[in-house]
């Protein structure tokens, strides 16, 4: 008998400590951090296909789109902060509400933002980059295509890489956007391969729909190797991106 109940008790702690580690995993996606993948080029050279990401919610503060199936529990936004300018942020699509985005915050409201010949412009002031060099990359259909980098600094001294196929691709010649307010304006870091608040499909993205900013790589693979292909994870994983800060 005693045994029985022995195991029985076993039994119980047992899903009593699977009930609780999955409370406390639901705790910390909802209020701390939420892992992403990366599944586009938009953010290169920043961010790579096969990054998987670490985002702080609490970064700026909570909406109902911090909430797991973006129940409308929460009006408006409270507790966190602004964003920053250059700011790598998770939000969620203004068009639809559902579709989660990674870009760069370069607009804050009130500003205006345009791109001229291919270089930001913030308030009237030409954003200063600085040429790097040239790289190839395999575009889409795995075309070899050029694209040059540069090292862009924003007015508040925050510094990052961007690409550039040329400064007369679509959305390098923009109109003025008058950034409203509660509202930000978010560009790729892979300007001509982004869709971004310059196009009409994204536009400017209101203070809710921010998740939280981008922190930390945590995982890293190239693609090169399925599932099932152990004996591959080595040489497709990379391993240099681990822990890697985003900036």
């Amino acid at each position: 008998m005693s045994e029985k109940k022995s195991e029985g008790g076993g039994i119980g702690e047992t899903i009593r400590t699977v009930v609780y580690a999955v409370l406390i995993a639901i705790v910390l996606r909802t209020f701390a951090y939420e892992p992403f993948s990366i599944p586009s080029g938009s953010m290169l050279p920043t961010l790579l296909v096969g990054d998987y990401l670490f985002v702080s919610k609490y970064s700026y503060g909570y909406s109902q789109y911090s909430l797991p199936w973006n129940l409308p529990i929460i009006n408006g936004r409270f507790l966190g902060e602004v964003p920053e300018r250059g700011d790598v942020a998770v939000f969620k699509l203004p068009t639809d509400n559902s579709t989660d985005y990674i870009k760069r915050i370069v607009g804050l409201p009130g500003d205006r933002i345009q791109v001229v010949d291919g270089i930001l412009h913030i308030n009237g002031a030409a954003v200063e980059r600085q040429r790097v060099g040239e790289t190839v990359i395999s575009a889409t259909g795995g075309f070899p295509v050029r694209v040059t980098e540069y090292i862009e600094t924003l007015p508040n001294g925050v510094s990052h890489r961007i690409w550039e196929r040329g400064d007369a691709m679509p959305f390098d010649n923009t109109r003025v956007f008058e950034v409203p307010s509660g509202h930000y304006f978010a560009m790729g870091d892979n300007r001509d391969s982004s869709q971004d608040s310059r196009s009409s499909q994204v536009g400017f993205v209101p203070f809710e729909n921010l998740i939280g900013r981008a922190e930390i790589v945590f995982f890293s693979h190239d693609g090169s190797a399925r599932f099932w292909e152990i004996w591959n994870w080595p040489t497709s994983i990379r391993f240099s991106r681990i822990f890697d800060r985003i900036e």
